[in-house]
């Protein structure tokens, strides 16, 4: 799985535009599920063509959550292009992952 990851990365460093998206989970949870299908949604609205999604079960590899310092699931961790940001929750707020994902520019509050 490994060769398999670093194979992918490598493909996707030859496209600065290409998203490699991994989302944390724990088990078929209803808020784990939700948040692949928002995740899903999301990308193949504002990243069609230009993502990769890696899933990881946490139930099935817990030690995989050192690695990003997981400590919550659903966490959606965006690995390319850098720098690494994290997202926690189901992905619910569109407006929320734009942001977190560098898709969209925060808003600012009116003063």
């Amino acid at each position: 799985m490994q060769t398999q990851l670093m194979n992918a990365v490598t493909a996707l460093t030859t496209s600065a535009e290409t998203f490699l998206l991994r989302l944390y989970v724990a088990g078929q949870t209803p808020k784990c599920v939700r948040a692949f299908e928002n995740l899903k949604r999301i990308c193949e609205e504002y990243l069609a063509g230009r993502y990769h999604i890696e899933m990881v079960d946490l139930l099935h590899n817990p030690q995989l959550a050192r690695g990003d310092q997981i400590l919550a699931v659903p966490t959606l961790v965006r690995r390319l292009p850098e720098p690494i940001k994290k997202i926690i929750g189901d992905l619910s707020n569109t407006e929320r992952v734009l942001v977190g994902l560098d898709l969209r520019p925060a808003r600012r509050p009116n003063p």
